[in-house]
């Protein structure tokens, strides 16, 4: 799974950080943050016949933060 860039991508997370990898995002003003992630063909299929995702979030030992997954954009990204 590889992040991808999209039209409202207005910040790169870790762009200056070789340890990770750049990842693009849409910030919004109260602190919502999406992403968008394009699967391998290899992937799609697995996908399709095992049905499951998993999601690493690293928290620092820190609370963790509400997260949402979706195949719409207009499910993360309301137009004002």
């Amino acid at each position: 799974m590889n992040p991808i860039k999209f039209g409202e991508v207005n910040v790169e997370f870790a762009k200056d950080q070789p340890e990770y990898n750049t990842l693009p995002a849409f910030r919004s003003d109260d602190g919502i943050v999406v992403t968008c992630w394009r699967l391998s063909f290899k992937e799609r299929i697995y996908v399709l016949l095992k049905g499951n995702i998993w999601l690493s979030m690293m928290t620092f030992n820190k609370p963790l933060t509400p997260s949402y997954m979706s195949t719409k954009k207009e499910d993360v990204i309301v137009n004002n």
